[in-house]
């Protein structure tokens, strides 16, 4: 709980795989999958549905933001699909709040293409959020952005271990990015090649502090 785990390498290494199975978009084809202590490996498809709407958030490199919509309504869009029964002002203030919390006050009724990248990718956290999950899967969250906009991105996350306790697991193959991280897995060829602490992850930090 609370910990930022990395996931790093190559592509094909079998990193997005890993993620599907953590957030119960795959079954594994052997093994168990304990989520919270609960063997997620044989439930139902509806069961694995609920899971994923209400313990866990996504974010990807690609952004997947609609474009016809706002941020607000973007963000607003898990709490349609489950089972919240939320009124109109309750949906806009939850929203509101989590916009707030990545730095997007403000910019609520801002379209995607009136958003720069980092914006965009920020709109995108704040709608995983907007569930108030206990685990962020985050795939390549900074793949499309500029090393300026990466670090930013990566001190939202950690605001969000230290504010929040999420417990957050991001794929890169980026090893900067991996830097940033209390635990890093390498990853090649399907295999674990190392899972260690990272004693360097203050070094990071610090560096971001200068940017």
């Amino acid at each position: 709980k609370g910990e930022v785990v990395v996931v790093l390498g190559p592509a094909g290494s079998g990193k997005s795989t890993l993620m599907n199975i953590l957030g119960c978009l795959d079954r594994p084809s052997r093994g168990r999958y304990l989520l919270d202590g609960v063997d997620v490996s044989g439930l139902e498809r509806d069961e694995l549905a609920d899971i994923r709407n209400g313990k866990l958030g996504f974010v990807f490199q690609s952004f997947n933001l609609l474009a016809r919509t706002s941020a607000r309504e973007n963000v607003e869009l898990p709490l349609l699909y489950g089972e919240h029964r939320l009124t109109s002002a309750e949906l806009t203030a939850r929203a509101n709040e989590v916009l707030a919390a990545v730095g997007l006050a403000g910019r609520q009724g801002h379209h995607p293409s009136q958003l720069s990248g980092g914006q965009q990718q920020r709109v995108a956290i704040a709608r995983a959020l907007i569930n108030k999950p206990e685990v962020l899967l985050a795939d390549e969250p900074t793949g499309n952005l500029d090393s300026r906009t990466s670090v930013e991105i990566m001190g939202i996350f950690q605001r969000l271990k230290e504010e929040r306790g999420i417990t957050i697991v991001l794929i890169t193959h980026e090893q900067q990015v991996a830097e940033y991280g209390s635990r890093i897995i390498a990853f090649q060829d399907g295999l674990v090649l190392s899972d260690r602490a990272n004693d360097r992850q203050r070094l990071a930090m610090g560096h971001m502090g200068r940017l």
